[in-house]
């Protein structure tokens, strides 16, 4: 197999450990210990002067925390949409909750430095929903994604909990800095800041590292920010009222 097959392998068997109720067919039982084994095989590979036991144990140690954001995850999906029957629902038919606990995997696998693996598991979650997370953001606890098709969140993204993006919402970067050679800056804080308890709807994009949505706010549709907007703000666009005609046979 391929590196991106081995991945994508290993994620199956994340999907079993965290949600073992939809993904049990994949091998919840030992999911855990197929992924340490194939995970310390693949961190072994890449990382040849780096200690693969430490990194695998250490993730391992996350795995109790990543199981309860994701279960906050599926109540705000199951809380916040009206037509989600039930929480098995969510697991097994809901993009945006298959993007953040995958999300929620690779950015542990992000924080310990691990190469390669973080990026292209969030590349196999774009691939399958649509949804663009890079495994540096850093997301609070109760994050829903309705529909999620088109969304962009950038690396250096820092969102609260309790936060709801709409399809289409962009979180990202402006113009990139560049050196005296014109080489662009790596490790710059590029992305925004969402607050806690904040809903962002269709097609909003927001961009700048310096950018900070408060909490308790709302950003309607198709809004374009590259400014911070205090807590408790509602911004939109009032666009004409329609022209309504009546046709006539």
């Amino acid at each position: 197999m391929t590196l991106p097959q081995r991945i994508a392998h290993i994620l199956k068997h994340g999907m079993a450990a965290l949600h073992p109720c939809v993904y049990g067919e994949l091998g919840a039982r030992g999911a855990i210990e197929d992924i340490s084994v194939d995970l310390k095989r693949e961190i072994s590979l890449l990382c040849p002067d780096r200690d693969a036991d430490t990194i695998v144990e250490a993730f391992r140690e996350r795995l109790p925390e990543v199981r309860r954001l994701v279960e906050t995850d599926i109540t705000a999906a199951y809380e916040g949409d009206p037509a989600a029957s039930s929480r098995l629902e969510v697991v097994m038919a809901y993009p945006g909750l298959y993007a953040v606990t995958i999300h929620r995997i690779a950015h542990e696998l992000y924080l310990l430095k691990v190469p390669i693996i973080p990026r292209i598991m969030s590349e196999f979650a774009h691939s399958k929903t649509g949804i663009d997370i890079h495994p540096g953001a850093t997301i609070g606890e109760r994050f829903f994604i309705d529909h999620g098709t088109g969304v962009v969140i950038g690396e250096t993204c820092v969102i609260g909990r309790n936060v709801r993006l709409y399809q289409g919402v962009t979180l990202g970067g402006l113009s990139f800095d560049k050196d005296a050679s014109g080489v662009l800056v790596k490790g710059l804080k590029r992305h925004p800041n969402i607050e806690d308890n904040v809903v962002i709807y269709a097609n909003a994009t927001i961009l700048g590292g310096d950018t900070t949505i408060g909490h308790d706010s709302e950003i309607g549709g198709n809004v374009w920010i590259k400014d911070s907007v205090p807590p408790f703000s509602r911004v939109y666009n009032k666009p004409p009222a329609p022209t309504i005609k009546t046709i006539k046979d």
